[in-house]
């Protein structure tokens, strides 16, 4: 696991950088490959907070940004958005294995009756 964490105009904190990287963390447990993350925190007119996360796992990648008023709670947002595209990328894919199985099942009827 690889994480990488970026501050653009701000100043780098330990806590956050603490935060985005256990938060980052948590969603290698979705993948099957080594999870490498780029994190970037950049603060905007002095009271925005944007978080763009982007992260390659195998053949996969997944990239998402958020905006809000408090870091903690943009990091949240991004990460929540990140785990639904995750999920939603192993939700295809189990669904095409289930799909084939009827289809083989299928085809294996079919050619017994002949």
């Amino acid at each position: 696991m690889n994480i990488s964490i970026t501050f653009r105009h701000m100043d780098a904190t330990d806590a956050v950088k603490i935060y985005a990287t256990e938060k980052v963390g948590k969603v290698q447990r979705f993948l099957r490959g080594p999870l490498k993350g780029q994190v970037t925190l950049s603060c905007q007119q002095d009271r925005l907070h944007r978080v763009e996360v982007d992260i390659h796992a195998g053949h996969e990648r997944f990239h998402a940004h958020e905006t809000s008023a408090d870091m903690y709670t943009s990091i949240d947002k991004v990460l929540d958005k990140i785990e639904r595209q995750v999920l939603s990328a192993k939700e295809a894919i189990t669904g095409r294995r289930k799909g084939a199985d009827r289809a083989a099942a299928h085809l294996a009827r079919d050619t017994s009756n002949e």
